[in-house]
């Protein structure tokens, strides 16, 4: 979906989606329903800067792709290359802009590699630490685990060792996370290094997190921060879904369901800003 029709002349940001089954849209039958995606895209077409959304393989619009489940990144890799060269191909681009959102951070940082067709990526709330140690503070970061914490530290200790875990005596609440069909696909990613990733890509990148995000942290942005090329900005009160959002976590949730919310201020200026220094 490109956006604008009045837009820079061969300037095109992808935008990647963040994990699990987030659509184009930036929607997820998770429970997730913000359109924050849509709504960048429509900020970034009034700044005369296009965009294309994409469904990731196997999932909604990308339905006939094959199976949402056996996938690796580097199957969202190749993915990400193949919609550069449709991007510069329909457009007449040198090179394209990437954004990834969350895990999808790690995904464009990989796709970057070797690549002299990135204009330059866009980190937006972005792990800087290993996908384990990120839901391992996710899981502690909420009292309404505590129950469940030890089961779920075995079950990613397993995980990260390269191991399947059995979930059939496995406590409800923690089935949806360590689901068999989705295993294989956390076994390939869970022990990923972003700064590693990152530094591989060697491309001018700007890294923006909100501070009151309650899935990845400013020190993530830190983090990822230490790699070369890298720009790093905060963005006051956004969240995790890149709405205005309170630090308070029922407050901060809540913004997950309203798509009606706007974007956080200042996010889209940001991006302007990098992209039009970076054309």
């Amino acid at each position: 979906l490109i956006g604008a029709l009045e837009c820079l002349l061969g300037v095109v940001v992808l935008i990647v989606p963040g994990s699990g089954p987030t659509d184009r849209d930036g929607n997820s039958p998770l429970g997730v329903n913000t359109d924050a995606y849509k709504l960048l895209a429509e900020g970034l077409a009034e700044e005369r800067i296009a965009s294309v959304r994409i469904d990731k393989r196997g999932m909604f619009g990308s339905a006939g792709a094959g199976d949402p489940n056996a996938v690796t990144p580097a199957d969202y890799v190749a993915d990400i290359h193949a919609w550069i060269d449709a991007i510069k191909e329909a457009r007449g681009s040198d090179c394209v802009f990437l954004l990834g959102h969350s895990e999808g951070a790690l995904m464009v940082s990989m796709a970057a590699q070797g690549r002299k067709d990135v204009c330059g990526l866009i980190l937006v709330a972005g792990m800087g630490r290993t996908m384990g140690d990120v839901i391992r503070q996710q899981l502690r970061d909420n009292p309404a685990n505590a129950p469940v914490l030890d089961e779920a530290m075995s079950a990613l200790a397993e995980l990260e060792a390269g191991r399947r875990v059995d979930v059939s005596a496995m406590h409800p609440a923690l089935v949806p996370l360590f689901a068999p069909q989705v295993q294989d696909y956390l076994i390939s990613v869970i022990n990923l290094d972003p700064v590693e990733e990152l530094n591989r890509a060697n491309t001018d990148t700007l890294i923006l997190q909100g501070k009151t995000d309650l899935q990845a942290t400013v020190e993530d942005a830190r983090l990822l921060d230490r790699a070369r090329k890298t720009k790093m900005r905060l963005v006051d009160d956004m969240n995790h879904v890149l709405k205005e959002a309170p630090a308070d976590r029922a407050a901060n949730l809540a913004t997950y369901a309203d798509p009606s919310l706007p974007l956080a201020p200042r996010l889209v200026g940001r991006i302007e800003d990098f992209v039009k220094d970076n054309e």
